[in-house]
């Protein structure tokens, strides 16, 4: 990772650029590189924030994706940011969405990419088989669409993470808070704009789960990326890049 993650206050994040304010949540496995090529787009016209989620810091008992809402909430609060406009992947695009029905006057837009909330098909509630290389790099390339993109590197972060047994009982407890967290019934409560940037090929929140949130989202536009899976800001930086660039361009240059 080329950003150094800076440490303020209990809060760990990467900070560049300057201008309106993005902030980028990353998913449950994800890693802050994961949104490199989008930093790297848009620095230069924007002030770009990435918060870690402290996934593996929270209380267990108090984990789940309402805690990790607060947490987001609290370092908007906490860098006075006044409006920010929220982009999340995965369960990040979960917790962006917890965020803008709790506080929507933080919020000036909204951008899911692969967002749980409504629907995914994760470890399935199992016990991932922790020991097992193969199976671990099996399920990181499920993710993709292309199974190169789950590089050597990526399945090692993987591998390490879910072989530490107090990450995996957390990883687990947050995906199953993710489950029984479900939005539909809180979606048409968020008029903001939202742009959904989808993976054509998503197996993990397929593209059924895309146009269930663009049909109860009441100011939603969505767009599909082809050839790609869960995490097209990894898979395709460049169309993610320009979907959102234009959305972007809409919503802040009015």
């Amino acid at each position: 990772m080329k950003y150094e993650v800076i440490e303020e206050d209990g809060f760990n994040f990467i900070e560049a650029g300057k201008g309106e304010t993005l902030v980028l949540l990353h998913g449950l496995m994800g890693e802050l590189s994961n949104w490199e090529p989008v930093i790297d787009y848009f620095k230069d016209r924007y002030h770009v924030l990435v918060p870690i989620l402290p996934i593996y810091e929270l209380p267990l008992l108090t984990l789940g994706v309402k805690s990790l809402a607060k947490y987001v909430h609290k370092f908007i609060k906490y860098k006075k940011l006044g409006q920010v406009v929220l982009i999340g992947n995965s369960l990040g695009g979960h917790v962006g969405l917890v965020v803008t029905a709790a506080h929507q006057e933080s919020v000036k837009a909204l951008v899911l990419t692969g967002s749980s909330g409504l629907y995914e098909n994760a470890f399935g509630g199992s016990f991932p088989r922790r020991e097992s290389y193969d199976y671990i790099r099996e399920k990181v390339e499920f993710t993709f669409y292309d199974p190169k993109v789950a590089t050597k590197e990526l399945v090692d972060e993987v591998y390490k993470t879910v072989n530490e047994r107090s990450r995996v009982i957390r990883i687990l407890a947050l995906a199953k808070s993710a489950i029984r967290h479900n939005m539909a019934k809180e979606l048409s409560k968020i008029t903001i704009p939202v742009s959904l940037i989808w993976g054509k090929q998503d197996k993990v929140t397929p593209p059924e789960v895309a146009e269930e949130f663009y049909n109860l989202l009441p100011n939603a536009e969505l767009n599909w990326v082809d050839h790609c899976g869960h995490a097209p800001m990894m898979e395709h930086p460049e169309e993610f890049n320009q979907y959102l660039n234009t959305f972007l361009d809409r919503i802040l240059l009015k």
